[in-house]
């Protein structure tokens, strides 16, 4: 395999570039929504479904094409995702309908779903042995420091500039074209077999690792859940409950929750390793409580802590259950029990916002957001009680949570 540009940190953050601009498009349309809403007529049941296309194009990807890079190289597969990104800005930029809306959507997920995998794995490969620990670090942020910095951007730029539904997805595509070049800088990390097997990425929840799996992946349901309220349902329900129009005040509060998440994912590593999943998991229940508090009320102040609180709390349990997960896992199934996972995540991130959807087409957007609090809630108090039954899934070696 080549090794060009190998150690030189320059193509390293290169790489980190590529993977957050990537994931930075994923969310842009998040603080959008209001405008399309506008435009084209769409009920708050519609932009759910809309939300909820991306995930399952993610879904997709993720078993279609999670093993490929380990046949085809990293490099492929990540010029493969950056075209499929940059597809879904010209559908987005030209859309005139919801068709385009949904296909630019599930093009967003697709490129995501080939990135999350492909692009972690290739980071902690590529990094200098200078930063050689911090590999998994610089995935990971980059990974939600994007999701959270899209709303952001796109949110600034609708607000302040001309044309809203164009610039945002020009200016990323512009970035993307960047990202590119950032990635034919990098290294090929895998050599490519002589008999190329491109097989589907399988799931799997081995017995010895299912008392691990399921608190884990009840908090991960959980802290996902909430993730999926504030990319579809907060913008509207910052407009009409709470008169907030501002499109950058949406794109933050929509976006500080995985930043925070980011964080909360640097700073677990200074918690007791067998404790920091309930933890994180205490920590995601305050903050839900905050925001219920803040829904409740119509105030925006405890809406905005309560996601900055939820935010860090994801961030610690989601590293460490999928720690905890890959560590309980036999070495020859632990690619597909980490899929399996994200799968969970996924689901959580798209579906129950739907029920959202149609819970406020009967009951009203306020009751439905506080029934969603609770169902969270309830999610992360079972998913205490089977965490601290268990000893707090103590991992058999420390350094799987580190890293």
């Amino acid at each position: 395999m080549t090794q060009r540009g190998h150690g030189s940190l320059a193509v390293y953050f290169g790489a980190v570039f590529a993977f957050a601009v990537t994931m930075v498009g994923t969310t842009m349309p998040t603080p959008l929504y209001p405008l399309y809403r506008g435009l084209f007529g769409f009920s708050e049941l519609t932009i759910t479904v809309i939300f909820a296309v991306y995930a399952v194009g993610v879904m997709a990807a993720l078993i279609i094409t999670g093993r490929w890079s380990d046949q085809l190289g990293r490099r492929p597969l990540l010029f493969a995702g950056l075209a499929v990104s940059a597809l879904s800005d010209l559908v987005f930029w030209n859309a005139g309908g919801l068709g385009m809306i949904l296909f630019g959507r599930v093009l967003s997920g697709i490129s995501a779903g080939i990135f999350t995998g492909t692009a972690t794995v290739a980071l902690i490969e590529l990094a200098p042995e200078r930063i050689k620990r911090w590999g998994t670090f610089f995935a990971t942020s980059a990974n939600m420091g994007g999701l959270g910095l899209g709303p952001m951007f796109a949110g600034a730029l609708a607000e302040y500039l001309p044309a809203p539904l164009v610039l945002p997805y020009v200016l990323h595509f512009l970035l993307a074209l960047l990202a590119f070049v950032c990635v034919w800088r990098a290294p090929e990390t895998v050599k490519r077999p002589d008999k190329v097997r491109l097989k589907l990425q399988r799931l799997a929840l081995p017995r010895e690792v299912r008392a691990v799996f399921v608190p884990a992946g009840i908090a991960a349901f959980a802290g996902f859940m909430v993730c999926g309220f504030f990319t579809a349902v907060a913008p509207a329900f910052l407009g009409e409950e709470l008169g907030y129009d501002n499109h950058l005040v949406i794109g933050f509060v929509a976006g500080i929750l995985f930043i925070a998440s980011t964080i909360g994912q640097l700073l677990q590593s200074n918690m007791p390793s067998g404790r920091r999943l309930p933890i994180g998991c205490g920590i995601l229940l305050a903050g839900v409580l905050s925001i219920a508090f803040g829904l409740g009320n119509e105030m925006l102040s405890a809406i905005i802590t309560g996601v900055l609180i939820a935010g860090f709390g994801h961030g610690v349990a989601f590293r460490a259950g999928l720690g905890a997960v890959a560590d309980a896992s036999p070495a020859d199934e632990r690619a597909s029990v980490v899929s399996t996972f994200f799968i969970v995540a996924y689901v959580a991130i798209s579906f129950p916002v739907i029920g959202v959807g149609l819970a406020a087409a009967s009951w009203g957007l306020k009751a439905a957001s506080l029934s969603f609090s609770g169902i969270v809630a309830i999610l992360c108090c079972l998913a205490l009680v089977l965490l601290l039954r268990g000893g707090g899934t103590q991992p058999r070696h420390a350094s799987a949570v580190r890293e």
